[in-house]
């Protein structure tokens, strides 16, 4: 008996090969999907031939084509509006008003890159008790430039000055936000995992903003739309925003599913 248990403890042991899961590979094919232009489709223009920011929700499916004012972005309250109920919650329906200088900074991405329009993953979503995100704020996007590469997206979009720009290989989407100081990050949690976030470039976010103060660029504040939004828009501050030591990433990107297109376990 002392014998055979001897034996059988040391007979070696034998691993079986690990096998990627269907689901692994019908998420890398969606990813894929996400990045590939649609064929023979142009990106849209305005009357006078100047590009327009197209918007395209891949959980609603809902687009918007909006024109506009320069070729540095500006849009109507109305374009804001209907821009509000495409990038709406998704989980739940809730619009928000979204920053008019996200959507600007939105804009000098797609046309930076000729793209047909920009693929978006999640964009508003209601705060959760005792969270808070730029995402509940309205001046957060995780976005896919058709086209184009995430890598390639984050870095012309560090240039910008005044922005949070996160990076999720693993995920495929790279995050825009506004805020009063630029910070960069990269997270490599797979769908589905809580958030393992890494700051990079702090050199480079600092030397953005001062770039962008040179250019005569400063943080907008929190868009408070009330009243005559079109004459708001028109007399847009142009002061930096009060610096906030606890303004906060994208935490809750992909933490619990949230901001998963097709209810791909993001």
């Amino acid at each position: 008996m002392l014998v055979s248990t001897v034996a059988l403890a040391a007979a070696p042991t034998v691993q079986k090969p690990k096998k990627t899961s269907a689901k692994a590979a019908q998420q890398s094919a969606r990813m894929r999907s996400w990045h590939t232009p649609t064929p023979n489709k142009a990106p849209p223009v305005d009357e006078e031939g100047r590009p327009k920011l197209a918007l395209y929700s891949l959980n609603t499916n809902d687009r918007v084509e909006m024109a506009a004012r320069s070729d540095h972005g500006g849009f109507s309250a109305r374009d804001l509006d209907r821009a509000a109920h495409v990038l709406r919650d998704s989980r739940n329906g809730c619009e928000h008003p979204m920053d008019p200088r996200l959507l600007d900074l939105a804009y000098r991405i797609q046309t930076y890159f000729h793209a047909q329009e920009l693929r978006i993953v999640s964009a508003y979503r209601a705060p959760r008790r005792h969270r808070k995100s730029n995402h509940g704020l309205g001046r957060a996007l995780d976005m896919i430039v058709p086209g184009a590469s995430d890598e390639e997206v984050a870095k012309f979009a560090r240039e910008l000055g005044f922005v949070g720009i996160g990076v999720y290989p693993a995920s495929g989407f790279v995050h825009v936000d506004v805020r009063s100081r630029s910070y960069f990050w990269v997270d490599r949690s797979g769908p589905g995992r809580r958030n393992r976030e890494r700051g990079i470039l702090g050199d480079l976010a600092a030397r953005s903003d001062s770039q962008a103060v040179t250019r005569g660029e400063r943080p907008s504040p929190p868009f408070a739309p009330f009243g005559d939004v079109d004459a708001w828009l028109r007399t847009r501050p142009s002061q930096a925003a009060p610096a906030t030591p606890d303004e906060d990433d994208d935490e809750e990107t992909m933490e619990n599913g949230n901001g998963s297109p097709d209810g791909a376990e993001f």
